[in-house]
């Protein structure tokens, strides 16, 4: 099983809350950000990089300095999050690799982009605890997979030779052609998969989707083993994520990578606004989330 050195622990620890779990407030979509911002393309084409890195500011004053952790991307967030002393002292920073959308192969597979320049030694200048990569796999159709598992293991490398801390993060998504309820009925297995294949390319640290059922959660701890790994949102509803965090925890995830769920009804070009409902709304939902990390308390030294 892969074991972390010393660097990397002490990333995983910074990452962490005062329970021992991962507690990560993610901020680093730019692409998806933007149609929360402004309904139509054109307004969403006029959103700089500037205002989403406000944006992104407001979300770690607010949510990220009560959080274990704040994730964000390395095109509008940093370093001014750091330079302009956003995040607090004690809050660790994860900086995003993978660039917004996915380009398409002639199969109609998703091929992950990476965001030009950015490597493990650029992570570490930026002054973050470490790195955050997302791939896109679907693991029934192997040919699907071979640039996306190719890219992964070239960034591990990266960050091995840096000792420097690493999260991995797959997504799955729908092949052309695949009804809704055939992918859905596949999404246990297919998360379950995603994480052998990730832990195959050496993660150490996994952020995945919810796996779906009670069983399939205890199936992919079983895989992991020692290596921890994290819920993420999907953008669900507050109520439904709480309820996948619970299912989560109970069997055995070291805790949560939340976005959207957090904050997607909470953010507004005008920043008034939204730091009105990033105090007030977002953050009793983070408050509901930290509840049951205290239930399912985990002790950092079995990590």
């Amino acid at each position: 099983m892969n074991k972390m050195t010393t660097a990397e622990r002490r990333g995983y620890q910074m990452i962490c809350d005062a329970t021992g779990s991962m507690m990560v407030v993610a901020c680093d979509q730019r692409g998806g950000m933007r149609t929360l911002l402004a309904a139509t393309p054109e307004e969403q084409a006029k959103i700089s990089n500037e205002t989403l890195g406000k944006t992104k500011y407001d979300i770690t004053s607010y949510l990220a300095s009560e959080a274990g952790c704040v994730l964000v991307d390395p095109i509008c967030a940093v370093p001014g999050i750091v330079d302009e002393g956003v995040v607090p002292r004690n809050t660790g920073l994860l900086v995003g690799l993978d660039a917004s959308g996915w380009d398409t192969s002639p199969q109609g597979y998703r091929i992950s982009k990476m965001v030009d320049g950015i490597n493990a030694r650029k992570v570490r200048e930026l002054g973050a605890t470490g790195g955050k990569i997302m791939i896109y796999l679907r693991m029934d159709t192997p040919e699907a997979n071979s640039a996306n598992l190719a890219t992964l293991r070239a960034v591990i490398d990266d960050f091995a030779r840096e000792d420097l801390f690493l999260v991995v993060e797959f997504l799955t998504y729908p092949l052309e052609g695949e009804s809704k309820e055939e992918y859905q009925s596949k999404i246990p297995q297919l998360i379950q998969d995603g994480c052998r294949a990730c832990i195959d390319c050496g993660s150490k640290v996994l952020k995945i989707p919810y796996p779906g059922t009670e069983e399939a959660c205890a199936k992919v701890t079983e895989i992991c083993g020692e290596i921890p790994w994290a819920v993420l949102s999907a953008g669900v509803d507050h109520q439904t994520f709480l309820k996948q965090v619970d299912i989560s925890l109970r069997n055995g995830a070291s805790g949560v990578i939340a976005g959207r769920s957090l904050w997607k009804d909470c953010i507004s070009l005008d920043r008034n606004v939204s730091k009105e409902k990033l105090s007030s709304i977002a953050v009793s939902r983070l408050r509901d989330i930290q509840q049951l990390l205290i239930k399912y308390k985990k002790e950092l030294v079995n990590v």
